[in-house]
C-alpha cells in the first residue's frame, strides 16, 4: 500500500468534512480533544467542535492529513505544531528545536490491520520535515491501555524510530523523532 497525503487547507476541507462526516468516522469530536482552549471547551457538542476546527483551518492553521489509496480516503493523522495542542505532555523545547505533534489518528474500519498507522506516521513525518520540523512528537499507549488508543500504540512509535522520553500521565508515553531533511535519526 502506497498512500497519498492531502494537507488539511482553506481548499481541502470539503474534503476533510466528508471523511469525518463518513458513517463510523469521529464526526463527535472532530479532532479537537487536544486543541480545544479552556473557553472552547465549554462549547462540546459536536457540531461546536466542527465550527472550532473549521475556524482554525479559516485561520490557515495546520492540523494534519488526510490520506488516501487511489481516491478512497484511508485515514487521518492530527500532526501539527506541538503550540496548537494544549499541553501534552512532553518536555519543553530546547533552544533551536521546532517540535510537530501527532496527536491522534482515525482509520476506518474496514482498513484496519493493513500497516495504515504505520504509513500515517511517516506522512506526519515528512509533513513536519517538510514544515521545518526538528522533533516530531507522539503521544502513544501500550496495547493493553484502555483508553486514549486513537494516539497509537508504543510499539508502532518503536519501529518507527521513535525513543521513549517518559510518560505524560499513567497511560500515555511521550516518544520522540528527531529529523532532519536528509533522513530520519531516533532520538
Amino acid at each position: 500500500m502506497s498512500l497519498r497525503f492531502v494537507p488539511v487547507s482553506r481548499e481541502t476541507r470539503g474534503e476533510f468534512e466528508a471523511f469525518f462526516s463518513a458513517r463510523g468516522a469521529p464526526h463527535f469530536c472532530w479532532c479537537m480533544v487536544w486543541r480545544r482552549t479552556s473557553a472552547e471547551a465549554k462549547h462540546n457538542s459536536s457540531a461546536e467542535r466542527k465550527a472550532q476546527m473549521m475556524q482554525r483551518i479559516a485561520a490557515g492553521n495546520p492540523i494534519g492529513l488526510v490520506a488516501y489509496d487511489g481516491d478512497a480516503p484511508a485515514g487521518w493523522v492530527s500532526v501539527a505544531p506541538r503550540e496548537t495542542y494544549r499541553n501534552l505532555g512532553g518536555p519543553p523545547a530546547a533552544p533551536g528545536e521546532v517540535i510537530w505533534s501527532i496527536a491522534c489518528f482515525y482509520v476506518p474500519r474496514r482498513r484496519r490491520l493493513q500497516g495504515t498507522v504505520r504509513e500515517l506516521i511517516a506522512g506526519a513525518v515528512d509533513y513536519a520535515r517538510g514544515h521545518g520540523a526538528t522533533i516530531v512528537e507522539a503521544y502513544p499507549v501500550d496495547r493493553a491501555a484502555p483508553s486514549y488508543r486513537y494516539m497509537g500504540f508504543t510499539d508502532i512509535f518503536a519501529a518507527a524510530g521513535f525513543a521513549d522520553r517518559g510518560m505524560a500521565g499513567i497511560r500515555r508515553h511521550v516518544m520522540r523523532l528527531e529529523i532532519s531533511e536528509g533522513g530520519r535519526t531516533g532520538s
